[in-house]
């Protein structure tokens, strides 16, 4: 049996985080496909995090700069490594490179952290976000290095997959484009979620520790939601999130119907609920769960751009695709009162769900890409000149920085 060493940025949270439950898809990847699993983490549990243990996987408390994860990953001697997001790949990586040289090493961006950052400096400065301002930050050399040094990175949309093939140059063989991996779903999925009739208001959800989210809520308080209220003055707006700071709460007002509800215990069931779903994201970077959720639970959406940006290849949105404020206020207050329109977004979904995020076609993928690059490991490394060369300098900057804090501790 092999083995796969998780090292995550934190435990998943799948109630909480589209990332999180991004980081459930792959361990039940690797369960189907027979590893044994160790998910490691240097970050604090909480009460949100998911029973791995009940699923078999080994769950293990890691520390930052010490030698104890360099015992940890000699006895467990994986045959993978997937690091979650570049800042444990070079936390991390340096050691597992010394320690198991031969270990796949596997890179899940989760999303372009260099991408959502970019376009939020251009979102400040009040400029039209360009590929070559990405070429300015330090958080873009440092997540592209990172991708350099693994043998695979897991890529979850085809816009930022076009992005590293054609403004970066990165060598196809080391990237895999990666959305969720969902199953197939049909129309008697939706026969148990209330009907059109059955709904009411509107929704926006998403975990506030993530600042395209509370942007996108402040712009629904700011702009949209007056002139969606102005027309359907009884209906309400409910703001869903995990973590909402005071900020957030301080959005909550009655008379507007802006009703700031916080943490949802279930998120399918108050998506299911609502009628439309809101997602005005002004920037980020990768997919948006809240829309996935919205298409699993039979709820059509409204967003922007960037919210659907690499999620439906083309195909029909569940809803609509709107940049202009005014637009986007009038197609909500359409497709909320339309109900041929309604039910139509409703079937674009599940074309979508069932073309993009296809779960047997893409573990199909994922599985053999891992295969071909373990027959040829020596091969397809030689073949990544740039990636070693960056290991080198990491293994002589970044180890001993590593090993100087880590002396300093004792």
């Amino acid at each position: 049996m092999q083995k796969v060493l998780f090292i995550g940025l934190v435990f998943p949270e799948s109630t909480s985080t589209a990332a999180g439950s991004r980081m459930m898809q792959l361990l039940h990847f690797f369960l189907e496909e027979h590893y044994q699993i160790t998910f490691a983490s240097a970050a604090q549990n909480s009460e949100y995090v998911d029973n791995l243990e009940n699923l078999g996987i080994d769950r293990v408390t890691i520390e930052l700069n010490n030698a104890s994860f360099d015992s940890l990953i000699k006895s467990l001697q994986p045959d993978v490594v997937v690091f979650d997001r570049f800042i444990t790949e070079e936390q991390f990586g340096w050691r597992v490179t010394e320690n198991c040289p031969n270990a796949l090493r596997i890179l899940d961006t989760e999303d372009l952290h260099c991408l959502r950052q970019t376009r939020l400096e251009a979102l400040k400065k009040g400029i039209e976000f360009k590929w070559n301002q990405l070429n300015h930050l330090d958080i873009t050399k440092r997540e592209i290095a990172s991708i350099y040094r693994c043998d695979l990175s897991l890529i979850i949309s085809t816009f930022e997959q076009q992005l590293l093939l054609n403004h970066f140059k990165i060598p196809e063989n080391l990237l895999v484009q990666l959305p969720f991996m969902l199953d197939a779903i049909s129309e008697n999925n939706l026969l148990n979620k209330p009907s059109f009739e059955q709904r009411r208001d509107f929704i926006s959800i998403g975990n506030f520790k993530h600042e395209p989210n509370w942007q996108s809520v402040l712009y629904l308080k700011k702009t949209i939601w007056p002139l969606v209220r102005k027309q359907l003055p009884k209906v309400n707006l409910y703001i869903y999130g995990s973590y909402p700071s005071q900020k957030v709460t301080d959005l909550h007002c009655e008379k507007e119907g802006f009703i700031v509800k916080g943490r949802a215990e279930n998120a399918h069931k108050v998506i299911s609920k609502a009628k439309v779903l809101l997602a005005p994201l002004q920037f980020g970077a990768g997919l948006k769960g809240k829309l996935v959720d919205a298409m699993l639970n039979g709820t059509p959406s409204v967003t922007t751009t960037i919210g659907a940006e690499g999620m439906h290849d083309n195909l029909p949105w569940n809803g609509y695709v709107i940049d202009n404020p005014e637009e986007f206020a009038q197609k909500a207050i359409e497709l909320y009162g339309n109900k041929n329109l309604w039910l139509q977004s409703q079937q674009n979904a599940i074309r979508i769900i069932n073309t993009v995020f296809n779960k047997k076609r893409l573990s199909e993928k994922l599985s053999n890409r891992i295969i071909e690059i373990q027959q040829n490991l020596a091969l397809h490394r030689e073949q990544n000149f740039i990636g070693s060369l960056l290991q080198h300098h990491t293994m002589q900057s970044t180890k001993y920085l590593s090993r100087w804090i880590e002396e300093k501790n004792k």
